[in-house]
């Protein structure tokens, strides 16, 4: 029942003015009086009545006020989503659906199994309508069924025939998976914990690795440059358009001495016209004098494992003793080599110098800046605590240093899964190889700007370890090193960090979190679904400080991503056909201030040694003609298109409706994390975060 608004209270309110007062006397010669106040000739005008009067009508204006500003902000943000919802399902301009593009069609089963849940669920979303309507309202946790007696009529015999059934066999396997899910989520939250821990104490004791003196000095300054090893410079590439000249002129800017570095671009493009544009890049430095060659694979198999292996398998890699690996979208700093390779000085047992990645797209949309949160995270806290505990991580597969010869005694670069640099890491941890992680040295690179790029790159992250866990247990249980390291890559590496986190968040936020609201009797806790995730988020942004206010969104992608990584899960661990896959993440070809800078000097100086090399040969004319023709046959006009994604989608409709049921029996939280929760996959499945795919 609404309250009432009575105010005829305050303005028949009696304002006395004064102190009652009695005067008695013992031999009165008069009666008793009783003194009220001032006389009426002398009592002030009271205005109070009107005063109070208008303050009532201001502020019920102020209130209509805001209300009316609410409801039309609520109605303007609904039309725009209504809107955008019309362009994509109905005009279909620029929409590819998922299912369109998806030869294999993976993820089948999950929508189906996502598609009856939400069938049910709105099949007893109306039935719980109808029982609320018809004042049977029973909630938890008081529940209390009636008897078959008390009612008359089918639809009642029904409902409660459907409240005993739910009570006896859906509640029981619903509460046991729920409390499955729960254990695994705080397992997973302590292990988070321990090293956020260790990250704090690293920062507090001022624990980092050093290089002891100057590894290249040396007093004879002719032979000076011998102090330098031999170091080996690959960069693997495929159809990079965007990005491919920044790269190679960030390493060929690299302050190494030239006879004691090569540089390998290694080039797996199938369009000929970029193969001429690397080319000629890669010609023009080599004219500088810089020691760079060009690869080209005829078979291109093996994705980029194939493409490293085929580069070490050249005859002159043996005079090398160190390999330095950048993708396509890497742009290291000159002195990168000079603060990576000296580690490797009197330290036999070192096998990799892994360097921190910086993102000079962080701030271009609200999906790089929630990419940045992870990261950061990933390398200040995760690389960081396991390279100096435990002296292993897993390589991110760019922006490090190899030792050729831990390479070759750990088996090379296999094509067995899509994540070869994890793949080898683990065989050279097994051979007892250690890790450096230096998070004092960063290089920078890109972040998918789009929802489609992200989402095919985290789909390969994630099933590539569950395929690489199968492949590799057999070994693991059979190696020699020492049962901590056995658990720790079992246990923490593989199950815990990359099977058990996508499947419980999946399965509690996603599944279990909406079917409770229709099974009252298996309701989670208020601090499962509040509480410790919020904790645990604001632990996953401390090395991010800047990205507080993206905090609440964070939490909703993150679960909203969990579909994704749950779909990749469970496709490499049965090695379906998606976990195969390999896309290269597309790339927007950015750059930061200081590489602009840097490049405008490296192109100022070229156009003043080419005045004074006017000169040139019929080839060379042929050559840069060629070049002009191949850049001018570059798409100038790119049509940007969005995807539709379904199982987003279904399972948006899905926590929406839970959200619904939710108000039935007054559930705030959650209500508002369902709510929220649904509106999240609703703009992720209709392709409304990020940029769009061209």
């Amino acid at each position: 029942m609404a309250p009432r608004l009575d105010f005829s209270n305050w303005w028949t309110k009696d304002t006395q003015k004064g102190t009652p007062v009695v005067v008695k006397m013992e031999n009165p010669a008069f009666s008793v009086v009783e003194i009220n106040g001032a006389d009426a000739a002398f009592r002030p005008v009271e205005k109070s009545r009107g005063k109070n009067a208008k303050q009532v009508t201001w502020v019920l204006l102020l209130r209509a006020h805001r209300a009316v500003g609410c409801v039309t902000w609520f109605a303007t943000v609904l039309w725009a989503l209504l809107g955008a919802i019309k362009k994509r399902l109905i005009h279909g301009q620029g929409v590819a659906m998922e299912s369109e593009s998806d030869k294999l069609e993976k993820g089948k089963l999950l929508f189906r199994v996502i598609r009856v849940f939400l069938v049910t669920s709105l099949a007893v979303l109306a039935f719980e309508v109808v029982a609320y309507l018809q004042g049977w309202h029973f909630g938890n946790p008081t529940l209390h069924i009636p008897r078959t007696s008390d009612f008359e009529g089918l639809l009642h015999l029904a409902y409660v025939a459907w409240l005993t059934f739910r009570a006896e066999y859906i509640a029981p396997p619903i509460q046991a998976l729920s409390k499955f899910c729960v254990v695994l989520f705080l397992i997973q939250s302590v292990d988070r914990m321990v090293l956020c821990l260790g990250c704090f104490w690293i920062k507090y004791r001022k624990v980092k690795p050093k290089i002891n003196g100057d590894p290249f000095k040396s007093d004879d300054v002719e032979g000076s440059a011998s102090n330098y090893p031999m170091v080996l410079v690959q960069i693997p590439m495929c159809n990079e358009r965007e990005v491919y000249d920044q790269s190679i002129s960030a390493v060929c800017g690299i302050d190494w001495p030239r006879d004691r570095l090569l540089i390998q671009v290694l080039d797996d493009s199938d369009d000929e016209s970029i193969q001429w544009l690397i080319k000629e890049e890669v010609s023009k430095w080599s004219q500088k004098g810089i020691n760079i060659i060009y690869r080209h694979r005829l078979i291109r198999t093996g994705y980029k494992a194939g493409n490293l292996n085929s580069a070490m398998s050249c005859d002159y890699v043996k005079d090398y003793e160190f390999v330095a690996i950048f993708d396509a979208d890497f742009q290291p700093n000159p002195d990168f080599l000079k603060r990576t390779v000296p580690h490797f000085k009197d330290n036999p047992e070192l096998g990799l110098v892994q360097a921190r990645w910086s993102f000079v797209n962080k701030d271009e949309n609200l999906l790089t800046r929630l990419q940045n949160i992870n990261l950061c995270f990933h390398f200040e806290v995760e690389q960081q605590v396991n390279g100096v505990f435990l002296s292993f991580f897993g390589f991110n597969g760019t922006a490090g240093v190899w030792r050729i010869k831990a390479l070759e005694e750990s088996g090379g670069w296999l094509e067995r899964t899509t994540v070869e640099d994890m793949d080898i890491a683990v065989r050279a941890h097994l051979n007892g190889w250690k890790f450096i992680f230096l998070n004092d040295v960063k290089v920078s690179c890109e972040v998918p700007e789009s929802y489609e790029a992200y989402r095919k790159q985290q789909h390969r992250w994630h099933s590539g370890p569950m395929q690489l866990f199968r492949l590799c247990l057999p070994a693991i249980l059979k190696s020699k090193v020492s049962a901590w390291k056995k658990a720790n890559l079992i246990l923490l590496f593989f199950l815990l960090r990359k099977l058990i986190l996508p499947f419980y968040s999946f399965t509690l936020f996603c599944i279990i979190l909406p079917l409770t609201m229709f099974v009252p009797e298996a309701e989670l806790p208020l601090w499962v679904i509040c509480y410790v995730p919020v904790f645990m988020s604001l632990l996953n942004i401390l090395p991010a400080p800047k990205s507080f206010p993206f905090i609440v969104p964070y939490l909703l992608f993150e679960n909203t991503m969990s579909v994704t990584k749950f779909n990749a899960m469970v496709s490499g661990l049965f090695q379906l056909g998606s976990s195969y896959e390999w896309v290269v993440t597309k790339k927007a070809g950015r750059s930061s201030e200081s590489d602009l800078l840097a490049a405008a000097e490296r192109e100022a100086k070229s156009i003043e040694q080419q005045k004074i090399h006017r000169g040139a040969s019929d080839s060379d004319l042929m050559e840069s003609q060629k070049l002009l023709e191949h850049k001018e046959a570059a798409p100038t006009t790119v049509k940007k298109t969005n995807k539709i994604y379904k199982k987003e989608l279904t399972l948006a409709f899905l926590l929406l409706t839970a959200s619904i049921r939710s108000l039935l029996s007054a559930q705030g939280v959650h209500f508002y994390f369902l709510l929220f929760q649904g509106v999240t996959f609703l703009l992720v499945g209709l392709d409304l975060i990020g940029e769009q795919m061209s």
